[in-house]
This record gives structure tokens, sequence and C-alpha cells, in this order.
């Protein structure tokens, strides 16, 4: 009976951990943005959350960015243009 007793106490304490480690994860990323870009005739748009509007449209715009762009160059000359649109949101 003990080896059950256990068993259930390391099964709880393993669950806890992982809500804890859920929460804790969802409770950083408070903004959510989603940019859209206009690179070379080409336009993406791309979600991305963070812990505030800088990092989460700063994610969003890289990402955005990656199906538009050809090589390093390109990523880097569509990361520094500004977003053809930005809206971000309080989650």
């Amino acid at each position: 009976m003990s080896s059950s007793r256990n068993k259930i106490i390391t099964l709880l304490v393993v669950l806890g951990f992982i809500a804890f480690l859920a929460w804790s994860t969802l409770q950083s990323q408070g903004v959510e943005c989603q940019v859209c870009v206009q690179f070379n005739g080409r336009d993406n748009c791309a979600s991305a959350s963070g812990p505030g509007d800088a990092e989460a449209a700063e994610t969003a715009h890289n990402t955005a960015c990656g199906p538009v762009t050809y090589g390093m160059d390109d990523a880097i000359a569509c990361n520094n243009k500004p977003p053809a649109s930005k809206t971000c949101r309080r989650r």
C-alpha cells in the first residue's frame, strides 16, 4: 500500500510542476502582435507573443520577413524596414 501511495504522491508532484511551468510560461507572454511586411513585391504576416509590445512586435516582424527574403542581406534589409501594419493586444 505504501508503494502505490508513493507513486500517487510522485505523480501529483510531477503534475503540479508541469502546471507551474505552463502557467509561468503563459504569464510572461502578456502581449500578442501581428505584423505584416512588404518586401521586394512580396507580402507576409506573422503573429508572436512576448512580455511587452516591443518584444512581441520584433519577433513577429522577424518571423514575417522569413518567407519573403532570400539570404542574410535580404533578411537584414527586411527587418530594418518598417512594417506595413502592426497590431498588438494584451492577452
